[in-house]
């Protein structure tokens, strides 16, 4: 789930931090600059893990900073595809399940990669999966008693199966204009998405199989 990523950078210090020894200062400015960013390709930065290497710091004329070149370890998130990870559920739609990991809410579950046969649950504002049924469609699956429905609800635990992860990279432009009319720009799209699925056995929230082992034992 996490990773170590080597990125060079120039850092500057500040002459009120100059009393700071300077791989602290360094460490201090670089967790301001990076921590909670998503590089593209890289994924969403969480703090520095050390320095490997920093060169002597120079002063550039104008501004009074202390400018150093330095090349750091720091630690990223970012999931691998088929790495199976506990996520919590954020909110469900008629499109998916979204999910959160406390720091990161960028994770979905969609539809294609639900349990099957499942279904929205509009009163409930939850998906359910019915299983050992034969019912084809949802609108069979929302005729079904609510007592054999399995409910993923707000705030459970999945385990979840990483699928795919996605970088955007949406810069913001100028207004675009058709003809002299000025066009409403697109909604901004999340730098980096996780797909995650559920469809397989073991995953899901975690009291379904909780509930499976004990039925198991007690009948063992």
């Amino acid at each position: 789930m996490f990773v170590l990523s080597v990125l060079k950078d120039k850092i500057p210090i500040h002459p009120s931090r100059f009393g700071v020894p300077p791989e602290q200062a360094l460490i201090n400015e670089i967790n301001k600059k990076y921590a909670n960013r998503v590089l593209h390709d890289v994924g969403l930065c969480v703090c520095v893990f050390d320095i490997a290497e920093a060169g002597e710091g120079k002063i550039r004329y104008g501004d009074g900073f202390l400018w150093y070149t330095v090349i750091f370890r720091m630690t990223v998130f970012r999931p691998f595809p088929s790495e199976v990870i506990l996520a919590k559920v954020k909110s469900s739609d008629q499109d998916g399940i979204q999910l959160s990991v406390g720091f990161f809410d960028d994770m979905h579950v969609p539809l294609i990669y639900l349990p099957q046969p499942s279904a929205f649950d509009p009163n409930e504002r939850a998906h359910f999966w019915l299983p050992g049924s034969e019912a084809a469609s949802a609108h069979e699956l929302l005729d079904s008693p609510v007592s054999e429905r399995m409910y993923i609800d707000q705030g459970e635990i999945m385990r979840v199966r990483v699928e795919m992860d996605e970088f955007y990279d949406d810069e913001p432009g100028p207004p675009k204009a058709t003809e002299g009319v000025q066009v409403q720009r697109e909604a901004r799209r999340p730098p980096y998405t996780i797909t995650c699925s559920i469809a397989e056995q073991g995953l899901g929230p975690i009291t379904w199989w909780k509930s499976a082992q004990a039925e198991a034992m007690d009948e063992g």
